[in-house]
């Protein structure tokens, strides 16, 4: 409801709750459908954020998080550990040049094959293009990398047999340090690339058709239209999209890396996920009779503070994209 056009004299408690009235009985269909929504972000976005106090307190899972007491070294204790750690700075760079690699790969991809998608003149087969490149975002992330083992498998993988066919030497990808990140990225383009294509796609459809025949009449071709037409119309969807990459560009995901992850290339697949596990719940501290318990506290300092460099990267790039364009989040 916009309250913005309503005259003073009218914003008065009286008149404006008579208002919200009327338009919660106007539209009362509307407002119902939107508490499953608002409550679903309740309940698995804000709610969960009270367990942030963990990070600031010496918890164990045998206490409740309200009664644990405040780290006896200081409630920033945790936070100056993971910071002060000697793998701090190896780890913050892996996930940092990760991220902007993926970022740059996943943003670009989507929309290339939207517009060859948009350009294809044979409607079947445009939906025929279309359904190949978006089933693979169904695969279970799991299934894609034992896939991916198995066709870069140094004794069977059809990769490795083709080289050494050609006559070339067998390569162990998955052992490599330097071919991680390449695996990493290329794989999520193939398994997310078409999904993702479906906004622009829809994007594409919303174009006003008179544009291209302005352009047609002037003697544009197809590519001097995409160039003139179609990127302009979807730009501002592509900058949205990029600035809401932007604040998930840390939260790569722990399955896939971990699974990628071995003891040969762990210089580059050690990043800020698997490290949380490995240190904050994997590892843990010493003391309990199994040898180790989880250490909760740090596990939370370590996800709070990815967590903070996302929300000061979504600011500065927001801040950037509303200077530079007149396209921003806010």
């Amino acid at each position: 409801m916009d309250t913005k056009n309503i005259p003073r004299d009218l914003k008065s408690k009286k008149n404006l709750s008579y208002i919200i009235k009327t338009e919660l009985s106007r539209n009362w269909q509307l407002y119902i459908l939107l508490i499953i929504p608002v409550a679903y972000v309740v309940i698995f976005s804000y709610i969960p954020m009270l367990g942030l106090q963990i990070a600031f307190k010496s918890f164990r899972i045998s206490q409740s998080m309200w009664a644990a007491p405040i780290n006896p070294r200081g409630p920033f204790y945790q936070f100056i550990r993971f910071v002060g750690d000697y793998k701090f700075w190896e780890i913050f760079q892996n996930t940092i040049i990760l991220s902007f690699y993926q970022l740059a790969v996943s943003a670009v991809m989507p929309l290339f094959l939207a517009l060859v998608i948009n350009n294809l003149i044979s409607k079947t087969f445009q939906k025929v293009v279309q359904f190949i490149t978006y089933a693979p975002h169904f695969i279970s992330m799991v299934v894609m990398v034992g896939i991916l083992m198995q066709i870069l498998s140094v004794r069977t993988g059809f990769v490795n047999n083709a080289l050494y066919a050609l006559g070339f030497e067998r390569i162990n990808f998955i052992a490599k340090p330097n071919l991680f990140r390449h695996l990493y990225v290329w794989s999520g383009v193939w398994q997310e690339t078409g999904y993702s294509a479906i906004v622009y796609l829809a994007a594409l459809s919303g174009i006003d058709p008179q544009l291209h025949e302005a352009a047609t009449v002037d003697g544009a071709g197809r590519f001097k239209r995409i160039i003139h037409v179609d990127i302009p119309g979807i730009m501002p969807t592509f900058i949205i999209l990029t600035i809401l990459a932007v604040g998930r560009m840390l939260d790569l995901g722990f399955t896939k890396a971990f699974l990628f992850q071995n003891t040969l290339n762990i210089s580059k697949s050690q990043i800020i996920d698997t490290y949380l596990y490995t240190m904050g719940l994997g590892g843990g501290v010493p003391g309990a009779s199994s040898g180790t318990i989880p250490d909760y506290s740090y596990a939370t300092a370590i996800g709070m503070t990815k967590s903070l460099i996302s929300l000061v990267l979504i600011i500065s790039v927001n801040k950037i994209s509303a200077k530079v364009s007149d396209t921003s989040l806010w």
